[in-house]
């Protein structure tokens, strides 16, 4: 017989957030900086993304998000995300990128590996200790550090009115498919 006392109900939630959020900032940190050196770019994205998808390692699809539940309208709401996240790149001069396949597939991978991570285990962790509220902050704030080695500063505004707008959705929707979708179309467009 289990003899959990409500110090110890809030203490694990939170221990497993905050070893998901130093785990997950830490990842996105090292790939930053091994990113740099020559010929390490792609790797990096690659095995950053990797490492963040290890994060669903224990949780439940539901969990996370991820259930399969009208897909159809969860694509469509990745599709609108997407729009929205573009909506500053569409008023720059200039025609669209064309990414290379390898720097597309690795672009690919990270944007999975970085939802799962933010959005699906740090929002479940942190939704455990205290609510979708929390959750959807906490992510916000944690995307906006774990990104500050990797953007100019005067950038991170930007990148936190992402993660803010993904967390709301996450934490409305319940849904993390919308947020996989939008980021990688994103990703891919930028």
């Amino acid at each position: 017989m289990s003899r959990e006392t409500p110090l110890t109900a809030v203490a694990r939630p939170a221990l497993r957030a905050g070893v998901l959020l130093v785990y997950i900032v830490g990842v996105e940190w090292a790939r930053a900086l091994v990113g740099t050196a020559p010929y390490a770019a792609i790797p990096a994205l690659v095995l950053g993304g990797l490492a963040l998808g290890v994060t669903a390692w224990g949780w439940s699809q539901s969990s996370l998000g991820l259930s399969s539940s009208r897909l159809g309208l969860r694509l469509l709401g990745g599709v609108a995300i997407a729009a929205v996240l573009l909506l500053p790149a569409a008023v720059r001069a200039g025609a669209a990128p064309m990414l290379p396949v390898s720097v597309a597939a690795a672009a690919v991978v990270v944007s999975v590996g970085e939802e799962i991570a933010f959005r699906g285990a740090l929002f479940a962790a942190l939704e455990q200790v205290g609510g979708a509220p929390l959750a959807a902050i906490g992510t916000t704030v944690a995307w906006t550090a774990a990104h500050a080695l990797s953007h100019p500063p005067e950038f991170l505004g930007a990148v936190a009115a992402a993660g803010l707008l993904l967390g709301l959705w996450r934490a409305v929707c319940r849904d993390l498919v919308a947020p996989i979708v939008g980021h990688v179309i994103a990703d891919l467009a930028l």
